[in-house]
């Protein structure tokens, strides 16, 4: 499968390389545009050009991507809720528990196996934001390597807002503020994280929504993207959240995941530059375990 990205060169760039429009213009990598190069996919306006030719105003630069990786995930017929889709990108409101990667480690169903069964065999998975197995919610997935690398570019930016609904055990005081505080991987353990001085950089926003029955909900915004963040930060300050079986403690109203939810992603498409935002309530047992129904 094919896909053309372009656009007609600008006023302030008549005179320039096609390869510096490229590169600055449609967000291509140095080693990228290499590649394309040597296939012949990088046209001027329509037809396969140098990298040298010298380009001018109005006309239309564009590159062929092809996604030429073959994917190994054993396709399985679940079910998929897309929430948008184009050409270049798919976002997704993941149900949990749910794997996002199948693997050694997760022989089992997987969001990967689900869209190799809705597309086929060969499918190349490229999510751009992870999700826990046991958290749900929205994530964006890229259809090709291009897209996956702007958008990857921008994950920890402004630019990529990650908002969570989180219900955690207790009252939280304050009811709002920032944790900043470092993450690595705790001594002797192969998964589980921790807050520790020789950690890595880990900032995670967080405000009170509502609260009852000894739980408080929280909506939470990463500016960083650690393992396990938001869990680990959040326990860290004596509020795990409910039911996460490794910071804290299983319930048996949460069946194989914890109270986390992914509410909303707004991110620039990595093709078009449009402004997108999307949502998602967080799941009704959120409500009713503070002994509310309704949202």
């Amino acid at each position: 499968m094919r896909r053309e990205i372009g656009c007609v060169v600008a006023p302030e760039d008549d005179g320039r390389l096609v390869k510096r429009v490229v590169r600055a213009r449609l967000g291509v990598s140095h080693r990228q545009f290499t590649s394309l190069k040597q296939k012949n996919a990088v046209l001027l306006d329509g037809a396969p050009v140098h990298a040298d030719v010298t380009v001018r105003a109005g006309q239309r630069v564009s590159v062929l991507l092809d996604e030429d990786e073959t994917g190994g995930a054993p396709a399985s017929d679940g079910p998929v809720n897309v929430v948008y889709e184009d050409e270049d990108i798919l976002v997704v409101d993941k149900e949990a528990p749910l794997a996002c990667m199948s693997g050694l480690d997760q022989p089992g169903d997987s969001l990967e196996g689900r869209l190799t069964g809705r597309y086929g065999a060969g499918y190349v998975f490229r999510p751009v934001n992870r999700l826990d197995k046991g958290t749900s919610g929205l994530m964006a997935v890229a259809k090709h390597a291009h897209a996956q690398q702007l958008m990857q570019r921008a994950l920890h930016t402004d630019a990529y807002v990650r908002e969570y609904a989180a219900l955690v055990e207790g009252r939280v005081e304050p009811a709002a503020g920032v944790i900043d505080a470092p993450i690595g991987k705790a001594d002797g353990a192969t998964v589980r994280r921790e807050v520790r001085p020789d950690g890595k950089s880990a900032v995670t926003r967080y405000e009170t929504v509502a609260s009852g029955g000894g739980y408080t909900l929280l909506r939470v915004r990463l500016e960083t993207g650690r393992t396990h963040q938001i869990r680990v930060h959040l326990a860290s300050r004596g509020w795990p959240i409910t039911g996460d079986f490794l910071y804290g403690r299983e319930d048996a109203r949460l069946p194989g995941r914890f109270a986390l939810h992914s509410a909303k992603l707004a991110l620039a498409h990595p093709v078009t530059g449009e402004r997108m935002t999307f949502e998602s309530a967080p799941p009704i047992v959120f409500y009713e375990m503070m002994g509310s129904g309704s949202i």
